[in-house]
């Protein structure tokens, strides 16, 4: 066989990689996506919220919840602790860890657009048995066998099950970039309300402990007049009593506050051994809280977004399920040199090649495929009813929390009316006691009253900070879904902070 000289061997593997590539275009150009376009199903949206009547929402300059909601409390100790948030706190790096597979997984699948190519060498020394009857004139002989193979491996994509597949990948790293959000929002959230009830248990603390010192003042009254034969030794039970049972509550406030103590330690990173919270009374009320529009949910609150992504993802699922139906078309291509002298291997004459295609069809597979496509459709379905449950879920979540803000406010208007009438029965009683009217007992019975009306609006108070948070988290804490990645497999590490 006469050898190729280099110039012509290679005018041929030219032209036939340019009729390898005329080939694979007119397929590409006749192929077809097969499977179901998306488009993201209705869900019923109220015009506006039911709650929203007759409640103070911010003003038009106030509208905005941006990135960082919580500076809202003008709180610096509470916006020092949430900055720390998005650093340390380990919920935090599990979603981004998360994202980052995600991500790893749409990249590993988008590699399926572009062919795979592998090399590699061998080096073999073989002899052929002088028995072998296929080949009278080899047997017997001892030989080398020097290889350098190279080959190329490509799925045509006529049908779209690697476009199918890539695009429900890019939609669940969307997704989990929205749930990276729902959980980093979470965490900023829960801050702040381990936060505030601590402060609520701060402030009933300072209650408790000034009303110790009153019934102090009161005991040291009653024990002057029994020494001066004017009270008795009931009355001095009767304060003691008060005064005790007080200190009780006082020390008892100390459990629950410690234990939201180390609740934020934990969010913020850090051992509760090494993490102290200075005391601060809650006194003032909740900000007002901007709720928008019922419309502006969808695109507000990052579980809403992932819910929807998924439901793309899985629409995608579709179609790769209904590509299977199709035939499996794959081009290929082995080249390389081989020689029995290794000092020739690297020559023209050495250089081996071929290059075809193959398409493999389904023929019967005893309705597996029909399964695996029902199984996608069903898929789908459940995607669709979760994301809609969660759009329903959101929406009672923000009439609920604007409803207990409303209704609180009023409550709290009421309740600090019964503060002021019980500190005015407490004076008439003392008034009374002192004038010998009255037993101490009807003193007593004040002070509790005077007492519990004040702990009801303390905790009125921290239930209006909690409720505002949450109605924060509910409306998305100032997330926007414009901020999810177009291109996950391309972007850096998404911030905690989404806006």
């Amino acid at each position: 066989m006469n050898s190729l000289c280099a110039p012509q061997l290679e005018v041929r593997v030219r032209r036939r990689i340019a009729g390898a590539i005329g080939v694979l275009s007119t397929l590409l150009l006749a192929g077809c996506s097969v499977g179901p376009k998306y488009h993201r199903p209705a869900a019923e949206v109220p015009p506006t919220y039911k709650e929203v009547a007759n409640w103070k929402q911010a003003e038009p300059n106030e509208r905005n919840l941006g990135g960082n909601w919580w500076e809202m409390f003008q709180d610096p100790q509470l916006n020092a602790l949430e900055l720390q948030v998005n650093v340390s706190n380990q919920n935090l790096k599990v979603a981004e860890a998360q994202y980052t597979q995600a991500r790893a997984l749409l990249r590993y699948n988008r590699a399926a657009y572009f062919p795979t190519i592998t090399a590699g060498a061998s080096a073999t020394r073989n002899r052929i048995s002088n028995r072998r009857p296929a080949s009278v004139v080899a047997n017997g002989i001892t030989y080398n066998d020097y290889q350098i193979p190279l080959e190329l491996s490509y799925e045509l994509d006529v049908w779209g099950r690697v476009r199918h597949t890539v695009e429900s990948y890019r939609e669940q790293a969307q997704a989990s970039a929205a749930d990276l959000a729902t959980v980093n929002l979470a965490m900023h959230a829960q801050l702040a309300l381990d936060y505030f009830q601590a402060r609520t248990l701060d402030a009933e603390e300072q209650l408790l402990n000034s009303t110790v010192t009153q019934y102090e003042q009161a005991l040291e009254l009653i024990e002057s007049r029994y020494s001066g034969g004017i009270a008795s030794d009931l009355e001095v039970e009767q304060a003691r009593t008060q005064l005790e049972t007080t200190r009780a509550q006082a020390i008892d406030v100390g459990v629950a506050r410690a234990q939201y103590e180390h609740a934020v330690a934990i969010l913020i990173g850090k051992p509760p051994a090494e993490f102290s919270l200075a005391a601060l009374p809650l006194t003032a009320p909740p900000p007002p809280i901007p709720a928008g529009l019922p419309s502006e949910l969808l695109e507000r609150r990052p579980d809403i977004a992932a819910a929807e992504r998924l439901m793309a993802s899985a629409n995608a699922q579709i179609g790769v399920a209904k590509a299977a139906y199709y035939p499996t078309i794959s081009l290929g291509a082995t080249g390389g040199f081989e020689s029995g002298v290794i000092t020739t291997l690297i020559s023209g004459p050495s250089i081996l090649w071929s290059a075809g295609g193959s398409a493999v069809a389904p023929i019967f597979d005893a309705g597996r495929r029909r399964a695996n496509l029902d199984q996608a459709i069903a898929a789908y379905d459940q995607t669709v009813a979760s994301y809609r449950e969660t759009v329903l879920t959101g929406f009672q979540q923000v009439e609920d929390n604007v409803a207990a803000l409303r209704i609180l406010e009023k409550e709290a208007q009421v309740q600090n009316k019964a503060v002021v009438a019980a500190q005015k029965y407490l004076e008439l009683a003392n008034t009374r006691y002192v004038g010998g009217v009255t037993s101490y007992l009807e003193v007593t019975t004040a002070q509790s009253a005077a007492l519990s009306d004040e702990l009801t609006a303390v905790n009125i108070l921290g239930r209006r900070m909690a409720d505002a948070v949450t109605l924060v988290q509910a409306l998305g804490g100032g997330w926007d879904r414009s901020t999810l990645p177009e291109r996950p497999e391309c972007c850096g590490k998404l911030t905690s902070n989404s806006k």
